[in-house]
């Protein structure tokens, strides 16, 4: 899907409708030794490793696409839930 870098939507800050920039939300890091990251640190050595032990399923054929739209005039920035989509691009316009 092609969407415009720049588009007309209401601002919950300003409270009416103004330019915003639309930009895709980046995932963060991933945290280093969360519980279940520990967990399966545990779960070594020879035998069955209990849930661990089972065949992951595989991806989604498409992800979704989260996106953040800044505010030109208060420059804050809100997110919209996010679209599953196949291909994502940003085009000027």
């Amino acid at each position: 899907m092609k969407m415009p870098k720049e588009i007309e939507a209401h601002c919950p800050f300003c409270k009416k409708h103004t330019t915003h920039t639309v930009e895709r939300v980046r995932r963060g890091q991933a945290r280093s030794m969360t519980r279940i990251a520990r967990q399966k640190a545990r779960a070594n050595g020879t035998g069955n490793q209990g849930k661990f032990s089972k065949v992951p399923g595989g991806d989604k054929p498409t992800k979704r696409v989260n996106l953040r739209y800044r505010c030109s005039l208060c420059k804050k920035a809100h997110n919209r839930k996010g679209i599953r989509l196949g291909k994502f691009e940003l085009v000027e316009g």
